[in-house]
């Protein structure tokens, strides 16, 4: 009989937001008339932009002509989006990345667990705890061996900012500004990991999704304004929530030329030859609309447009952590990230504070403890909702505390 990976078997039941898509189906089903208010799976709600919907239309148009059609494309993506994205990402925050290190692609979910496709099944892996699920979903699919995962515990107590490793580890995760809990690191902070890095040849896989939510110049966007930088660390970053591409499919991953691994056998090789080789054998490319799409963001209108979709949402960050602390809450994130992660009140844990809240308020979030152990008893808010939508919300979350 054919075998399976059998390292699959070692997932939990069912995903997160799978597991909250049923319950939510279940509620709807017996009370049909509930006012649901979702402010949990981080999907945008904002329409796509003027400027995207533009390019988008006129690549269409091209590809319904014989002259302008166009078949497959580069794996690594177009050098036109390649370029617009190096000047504006990179270039005009001083930091050296040409468009050879940028590979397009179809979303970070996609690239930060592929990216395992390079990686030796012997790497210890430190993962943040709570993390995005994806991060150590796919690093058991790939090595299946939980001996080899260190989780590095976020809590209260360290601002939920992961201490160095105490023992030998190969790879890191690092997601920020951080999903769930909406933390951030400052510069100094962010150094300490790649010095740590360069020390210990250690590769740093850096999740930057949400860095066009940062507010403050002094927080990095990119980790290669950290120098050293380009010799440990692949970057990820999306158009997912920063220009609401959450149905369209765009990201991209910088791995820096410089970036080298050494064999058993000794020899040098790079990474970036390594993940160009990888997706020119598994990846076709992504869609020519899409990525002209992609390219109408960096357009002076584009960029305009994405800042107020972002200042949008951050408003509703801001009314979220006012209205939560006005009622005593406990609470993370929200001035740099689009998450706000809070304490659950009267020591309920992360799904009986789902459940509550959802019975009580209609309102659907994330039970912290989905994002790992360290996530329980605390819970993650979405900023993804129009400006009515967000204050009804908190509306009603103070009303059911007021009568706590």
């Amino acid at each position: 009989m054919f075998q399976i990976n059998e390292h699959y078997l070692q997932l939990g039941e069912s995903y997160l937001f799978s597991t909250i898509a049923r319950k939510v189906e279940q509620f709807s089903a017996t009370h049909p008339g509930a006012d649901i208010i979702r402010l949990g799976i981080g999907d945008v709600t904002l329409p796509l932009s003027p400027a995207v919907i533009s390019a988008l239309h006129r690549s269409v148009d091209e590809m319904g002509t014989k002259e302008s059609f166009r078949g497959y494309g580069p794996e690594q993506g177009y050098a036109f989006l390649r370029e617009a994205i190096t000047e504006t990402d990179f270039r005009k925050r001083g930091i050296n990345i040409s468009p050879a290190e940028i590979f397009v692609s179809d979303g970070s979910k996609s690239d930060t667990g592929n990216i395992g496709d390079l990686l030796g099944e012997g790497n210890v892996v430190a993962i943040t705890d709570p993390v995005y699920p994806v991060y150590l979903d796919t690093t058991l699919m790939r090595i299946g061996r939980s001996d080899r995962i260190r989780l590095l515990r976020c809590s209260g107590e360290n601002g939920f900012l992961p201490e160095l490793p105490q023992e030998r580890v190969d790879i890191v995760y690092l997601c920020y500004p951080n999903n769930p809990t909406g933390t951030v690191m400052t510069r100094e902070e962010l150094t300490t990991w790649v010095d740590w890095a360069l020390v210990n040849e250690s590769l740093i896989l850096f999740d930057a999704a949400y860095e066009a939510f940062i507010r403050d110049e002094s927080i990095p966007r990119s980790i290669y304004e950290i120098e050293g930088a380009r010799r440990c660390a692949i970057e990820f970053r999306s158009f997912s929530k920063s220009a609401g591409f959450t149905g369209l499919r765009c990201s991209y991953t910088v791995v820096p030329e410089e970036l080298m691994v050494i064999t058993h056998s000794g020899e040098s090789v790079s990474l970036h030859y390594l993940w160009n080789r990888r997706q020119s054998t598994k990846f076709n490319g992504t869609p020519y609309i899409i990525q002209r799409a992609a390219e109408a963001v960096y357009s002076p209108a584009g960029q305009q447009e994405m800042q107020v979709m972002i200042d949008s949402y951050m408003e509703n960050a801001a009314v979220i952590r006012k209205g939560l602390m006005d009622h005593g809450y406990t609470l993370y994130g929200g001035e740099h990230s689009p998450y706000i992660w809070l304490q659950c009140p009267d020591g309920l844990d992360s799904w009986q504070f789902f459940d509550h809240l959802l019975e009580k308020c209609h309102i659907v979030g994330t039970p912290g403890v989905g994002f790992g152990a360290a996530g329980e008893g605390y819970f993650r808010l979405t900023a993804f909702n129009s400006a009515e939508r967000t204050v009804e919300a908190i509306g009603r979350i103070a009303r059911l505390s007021s009568t706590r």
